[in-house]
Order: structure tokens, then C-alpha cells, then sequence
């Protein structure tokens, strides 16, 4: 769904009362990690939004061997979970602007980040929202993933 788009869907709902919950992320080879962590962010409302990296955003993060999956198969995927809502590709280095415009109550990332240093969180906290940091599946990574394909691990 396109930001505007979802701006409206998640506006109505919010009208209704539903909490929404927001993270981000690359999810460029889908694990068990990303699957708990994603359950646990769901649980914290009544929507979950997944704004995912754009292929170009992974390129410049994690370098030109990534993403492994393009953005449309990993829209496919993520989308495809029970605790996945609604998917948002966003082209940026951060999604400090789709944050912005979503506008969501609850923002989480993954238990290696620090609340204080989660994208966003000056715009959820200043709205009266919530700022999470969840559990971390320790050893649960794409790059572990690659490097055990790789042979290297």
C-alpha cells in the first residue's frame, strides 16, 4: 500500500480505536528471529505495519551484495504472516519520515536498540505514544544465515 493510502486506512482505524503498531526493518532473508520478534510487536496493538527498506536502502546499509531477496518478494513474504497488517516500502536511509506520516501509537525495533535511539521515537513519545524495544533472538540473523550458506560459519 502506497504512504498516502495507508495514511487514511490508518487514520480510520485509529477513529475506531485501534492501537497501531509500527516497526522496520529489511527482512531480506526471513528467520525464525524475525517471525517471534514480529509476533511480539503485534501483540502490542491492534495493527501491526512493517515499513520495509527498499531494495536501493538495503543497497546503501548493507552494501552491494544486499538485498539477497528483492523488494517485491520480501513484501510478498512478510505481508504473508498472520501478525503482518500492512506493508509499507519506504526508500530512505530511515523511516524517520514514514514515522512521521503514519503517525502510529506504538513504535518497536528489535531488542539491539536502545529506546532512546530507535528512529522516530521523538515523534511517537512527543504524540503521547509508546517506544519499545522487544526481545532479541541472540545468533538469529540474515547474516548468519548468508554466512552459513557461505560456508563461512
Amino acid at each position: 500500500m502506497d504512504q498516502r493510502n495507508m495514511q487514511i486506512t490508518l487514520s480510520q482505524l485509529q477513529g475506531q480505536g485501534q492501537k497501531v503498531v509500527f516497526t522496520n526493518g529489511c527482512f531480506d532473508i526471513l528467520h525464525a528471529g524475525h517471525v517471534l520478534y514480529l509476533e511480539e510487536a503485534r501483540r502490542l496493538g491492534d495493527v501491526l505495519v512493517l515499513g520495509l527498506n527498499s531494495d536501493a536502502s538495503v543497497r546503501r546499509l548493507k552494501g552491494d551484495s544486499r538485498p539477497i531477496n528483492p523488494q517485491s518478494e520480501r513484501s510478498i513474504v512478510v505481508a504473508a504472516l498472520e501478525a503482518v497488517d500492512f506493508v509499507c516500502i519506504f526508500d530512505e536511509d530511515t523511516p524517520y519520515e514514514l514515522i512521521k506520516a503514519l503517525q502510529p501509537d506504538v513504535l518497536v525495533k528489535g531488542g539491539d536498540w536502545q529506546v532512546q535511539d530507535i528512529v522516530g521515537s521523538d515523534l511517537v513519545l512527543a504524540a503521547g505514544g509508546e517506544v519499545r524495544s522487544l526481545s532479541f533472538s541472540e545468533g538469529l540473523s540474515s547474516s548468519n544465515i548468508i554466512a552459513r550458506i557461505k560456508g563461512s560459519n
